[in-house]
Order: structure tokens, then sequence, then C-alpha cells
């Protein structure tokens, strides 16, 4: 995988197996972007994303590429919600990832949703390269923008993508557009109650048992009317796709938990533990 360290807001994350355990090998970032990794050597590497100002401004661009080595295993955050600014200007913010899994390494992506403020733009491209018998456990969400101040879903255009190839086959390919130009997003018909959505893959060899578990799980979950969180799940090659709607970032925060509460056999740890 080559990797390309020119420009702002660019950057590189290389993750080794060194003798038995997981080691960042190589960790380079440009600004805006910033990468913490307050463990770079263990059963897993955790790293998180951050920025200078706590967010994207208008035209801000972010390009990451992360690479695992063959049995690597990563855990990859955000220091805290990703807040797009306000963008009087019309100019998108954009982050671009480009992952690659070598054989039995195992990806667990988990961000803190992504905050768009009124009047911004944002355009995610995240791809995943999987080899035969890695895993990628990908967290995708996104809250309505900052209810305190009266803002719900008053961006001007969220786009999110994201491609998963296993073995140079492409397995899932999932697009996000919420334009208002579609129709007013708070309509009764488009985000309706709900101020946080959500999509959850397991993909992969090593997670096979609990793709399964999942799709049980929620398969056999009776339907309340109205409820204040809704999830659905289906199953894709070699994994499951899950995807949720609350009415609170937290309801849905707390159920993304749940559902993944086998990280810490994972990554050697719990990612949740000393979050916040």
């Amino acid at each position: 995988m080559t990797l390309n360290s020119d420009g702002a807001g660019s950057g590189h994350l290389r993750v080794e197996l060194v003798s038995g355990q997981s080691a960042a090998t190589s960790v380079l970032a440009n600004h805006p972007l910033k990468i913490l990794v307050p463990r770079p050597r263990g059963q897993s590497v955790w790293a998180y994303l951050s920025s200078l100002g706590g967010g994207l401004v208008a035209g801000d661009e972010i390009s990451l590429a992360l690479s695992l080595n063959e049995q690597a295993r990563c855990f990859l955050g955000t220091q805290s919600l990703t807040k797009v600014y306000r963008n009087p200007h019309s100019r998108p913010c954009r982050h671009h990832l480009r992952a690659e899994l070598s054989s039995k390494a195992i990806l667990a992506l988990l961000p803190d949703p992504i905050q768009a403020f009124g009047g911004s733009r944002y355009v995610q491209q995240q791809t995943f390269l999987l080899a035969p018998e890695s895993g990628l456990i990908l967290v995708d969400w996104l809250c309505s923008g900052r209810l305190a101040r009266g803002e719900r879903w008053a961006f001007n255009c969220f786009q999110s993508r994201n491609e998963i190839l296993l073995a140079d086959s492409r397995v899932l390919l999932d697009s996000l557009l919420l334009d208002p130009n579609d129709g007013p997003l708070e309509d009764p018909y488009r985000m309706g109650r709900f101020n946080c959505l959500a999509l959850v893959v397991l993909i992969g060899e090593p997670l096979r048992t609990e793709s399964a578990h999942l799709l049980q799980e929620i398969g056999n979950r009776p339907i309340a009317r109205q409820a204040s969180l809704v999830c659905s799940a289906s199953p894709i090659i070699h994994g499951a796709l899950v995807r949720l709607a609350g009415e609170t970032v937290e309801e849905v925060d707390r159920e993304i938990q749940r559902l993944l509460s086998f990280l810490p056999q994972v990554l050697g740890d719990d990612p949740w533990s000393r979050k916040w």
C-alpha cells in the first residue's frame, strides 16, 4: 500500500505485529489532522483522530491512509464529536479514509458521531480493502446538529459513502445523502422524530460468530410502535449490517455499546470504559 503523506490534512498510520504484539510502526499527520496514539503497543494499538480546532471548517480536507499488517489489531476512534462548522461560502469539508487489512488483521473503527452545524456541508468517503481472514468492525453515525441552539438537521448537505472489498471483490457499498433540496430533513417522512442515525458493520471470518449473533438477536426483537430507538439487521457476505435510528444520541450510543459488547475480548480492553 502506498501511503501519501503530502499536503494539509493528510496522514497515515501503520500497524504491524512486532514480537507477538500489535505496534504502531509509522504515524504521521499534517495540520489540521492530529493522530493521538495513547497505546502504541499491545494486544491492539489504540489511536484517536483529532484536530486543533475540534472540528472542520470550510474547505478542510482530511485524507488518512491506514495499513494493518498480518495479524495486527487496531482500534481507531475520535477524541470527541467531529464538528463541521458553518460554511458561509458553501465550501464542503471532506474526509477520506483508505484502510488496507492484511490476512488475520482486525480493525475496529469507532468514531464519535459527526455533528454538522447549520449551514455546513460535509462529504465523507471511506474505502476498506480486506484480505481473506481479516476482520472489520465499522461504526459510521451522525446527529442532527446542535439541538441546544435550536439547530436540527439544519446543514446544507451531508454525504457519506462506505465501500468494503474482500479479496478484491466488493461486498458492500453503502451511500447516504441528506440534502434539504430533496425536501425538508425534519419532515415526518424523512428524519421525523429521530435525531441520530447510525450504521454498524461486522465483516470477516474472525467476526463470523459475532455477526451471526447480531442477526439472530435483532431479528427476534418485537416491533414496538413509535419506539424511541429502531434497529434493523441485514446479512451481507461474510458479515452483518445494522442500522439504527434514535431520538437521542445517548440512546443510540448505549445500543451500539451493547451490540459491540464483545470488543474487550478483541481489543484487550473496553474502548468505552474511560471515554467520558
